[in-house]
């Protein structure tokens, strides 16, 4: 709410002061050239997720996200011991993960909130904990792909838009480990 009144304030601002400068034609010009360029970003954009959901169904289906699952196992159970033990709630957190780890943020989201939906109903101090850990993990995934920056920058002209790769994998891998080592230390 206080986002949409800042903007509100802003917006009227801007016009406010465009009548008072006389350069309405501008701001008017520029409203729809930005119009313009926001739809044309959320339709690249658009389709590019749209190929990576359907690339991560057709994983699914085939079952390479099980044999992704199957890797993340060892180090899930050692950071949800108590969610473990349920298979559902598991299996949706396992989907999560692999997604983010594919770059498939949006993909992730629905097993993402089935996961904390469930985490939830466990009750307890453990589950309180697993459930922060899982949002540090979703919210500063490592991304092995990261399809989404990669159809941001396509969308936006860039030439080679996985070029990033490298700064990708370290700095997610760095954004983790300190989230990761930030709840282990506020959960003490």
């Amino acid at each position: 709410m206080t986002l949409a009144i800042i903007w509100v304030i802003g917006v009227v601002a801007a016009v406010g002061y465009s009548l008072f400068a006389g350069t309405t034609e501008a701001v008017a010009a520029a409203v729809f050239d930005g119009v313009e360029t926001a739809v044309q970003f959320c339709l690249g954009a658009g389709v590019i997720m749209c190929l990576w959901c359907g690339v991560f169904e057709v994983m699914g289906r085939a079952g390479l996200t099980k044999g992704l699952t199957r890797l993340l196992k060892p180090i899930l159970c050692k950071l949800f011991p108590r969610t473990a033990r349920y298979p559902d709630i598991f299996g949706a957190l396992s989907s999560n993960v692999a997604a983010n780890i594919l770059g498939l943020g949006n993909a992730a989201t629905p097993m993402g909130i089935k996961a904390a939906q469930g985490m939830a109903k466990l009750r307890g101090e453990r589950s309180a904990k697993e459930l922060a850990t899982l949002v540090v993990l979703n919210t500063a995934s490592v991304q092995l792909i990261p399809t989404t920056i990669a159809s941001v920058r396509a969308a936006c002209g860039a030439a080679v838009p996985f070029d990033i790769l490298p700064a990708v994998w370290v700095t997610s891998v760095c954004s983790v480990a300190a989230g990761l080592l930030t709840v282990k230390v506020l959960n003490r």
